[in-house]
Parts: C-alpha cells; structure tokens; sequence
C-alpha cells in the first residue's frame, strides 16, 4: 500500500516516558548481567515469558499513543528484544517492519514501536530512519541468513542510499511509533556501553495477514472482541490488568 499513513508526513513519532528513565535503566542492568555470559544478541517474543516485557508492551503513555493512531482495539503481534554489545558487529540492515516471509500488515491498521531501555545515540547504534518512505509503500527485500546463529534471517532492503538517513537518538524510558512501511535501520555499537531496545508490532483487527492462511498469534493489550490464541490465552489471563 501506498499513501501518507497514520503518523504524518515523516511516518515515525517520538513516544515519552514509556517508564522513567530510571525503571528502564534498572532494567537494562538486569537484562545485561542475565546475556552477558551467553552474549544474547536477540530475544524473541519476550512478552510472552517475561512479566517485565508484558508491563512494557502495556505502558499507558505508549498504549495512549498507538490508541491515537489504531483505536481502542489493540494486539502485539510481535517482539524482538535487542541487545548490542560494545565493540561488537551487529548492524540491523535497512528494512521494513510491516513485511517479511512470514506476514504482511495492513499500514492503516498496524503500527510498529521501538522503546530504548539504555540511551541510544549514534556511537552505540540508536535507530537510523528515512523520513517519509512510508509513502513508496512496501518496497522489495532479500533474506538471508545472518551470520550471527541468534539473529536469525536478516530483511535487507535492495539499494538503500543512506546519504538521506536521520538519526533518531533516544533516552532510557523514551521510545518512537514508526509507520510499518518506514525505512530504518541501526548501526553497530561503536561506544562503551550495552544498548538495549525492545521492537513491538502492534495491530488492530485486521491488521495482519499471514501468508500460509494461518491465524496470527496475537497478545490483545487493549480494547475487547478479540479472539484469544490458545498459546496466548493463559499468559492474557494472568496478566490482564485489574
């Protein structure tokens, strides 16, 4: 799809005080003494193990901001929680969250979300956008498989001139709505301190397609109607707020 998008001209939006900058830092410490030993670079879906992720993905001043661009009705389709080393290789390449080999989502009813744990600048690898490139829509990609056995396939978008890329930089407890189509990418960390994020996708009914025809496995946050994975009924039930 093609068009504007929910998030303006620029596609991306800053989202303040997801948690205070000193919750987020706490706990990043915890999260850096828990990987360090295995150098963990990627975790996903942690919102389905851990009850910390599961308050994130919760948090009213994020939630408050994707209600304003989805409605009341809103599911996590996904995490990824990214943890980069210093001094370490690991460049996340230009891509696009709305779409890869597994799922398509639907810009006018998804958004993706990117919450900083530690400060993010550009000598540890904060997010690298490009205003506005929502609007070319869903543009081609290869997959392959990345060199680093924890990540995973890696989405590359082909020819990618990054003359034009902003920095996004971002303090522990602050983060950014970006529109699924939005081009971005992050660099190495170059610095002397761990860098940590959490991405989320965020969808309202209707919002995610999966290419087999299967049904997508969704973590309603908020609103009412939606129709419960069985993987994720009983995580929803004990951990719904009161």
């Amino acid at each position: 799809m093609i068009g504007l998008g929910p998030l303006g001209p620029d596609g991306v939006r800053r989202v303040r005080g997801w948690a205070t900058r000193a919750a987020a830092t706490a706990r990043a410490t915890h999260l850096t003494a828990a990987y360090r030993a295995d150098g963990t670079e990627v975790v996903r879906n942690p919102h389905l193990t851990a009850e910390w992720a599961r308050h994130a993905v919760r948090s009213p001043a994020l939630l408050s901001a994707v209600r304003r661009v989805l409605g009341p009705a809103i599911a996590v389709e996904n995490t990824f929680l990214v943890i980069k080393w210093p001094g370490r290789s690991f460049e996340v390449p230009w891509h696009q969250d709305g779409i890869n080999d597994r799922i398509v989502l639907d810009p006018r009813r998804s958004v993706a979300a990117w919450l900083a744990l530690t400060d993010a600048d550009e000598t540890t690898g904060c997010l690298r956008v490009f205003p506005g490139s929502q609007r070319r829509g869903y543009l081609a990609y290869d997959a392959e498989p990345d060199a680093g056995a924890m990540r995973g396939r890696a989405l590359g978008i082909v020819g990618v001139d990054p003359s034009g890329a902003r920095p996004l930089p971002s303090q522990a407890g602050d983060g950014c709505l970006m529109d699924v189509r939005l081009v971005h990418s992050s660099a190495s960390n170059t610095g002397a301190d761990v860098r940590i994020g959490l991405n989320i996708r965020f969808v309202a009914p209707g919002g995610c397609t999966v290419r087999d025809g299967s049904d997508p496995s969704l973590y309603p946050v908020s609103g009412t109607g939606w129709q419960l994975h069985p993987s994720t009924r009983s995580i929803n039930e004990r951990s719904a707020p009161p």
